[in-house]
């Protein structure tokens, strides 16, 4: 059981890591768009 949880723990943080750069590279690419639409710079 302790195996099982350590396995748990270390995985959850990759897993964490995936969803969270996934919502920051959604919103750079709105971002982009958006600009690109606009005739504006990104920065």
């Amino acid at each position: 059981m302790r195996d099982l949880l350590m396995t748990a723990y270390v995985l959850v943080w990759p897993a964490i890591v995936l969803v969270m750069m996934f919502v920051m590279g959604r919103g750079v690419w709105r971002d982009v768009r958006r600009a690109k639409k606009r005739g504006e710079d990104l920065v």
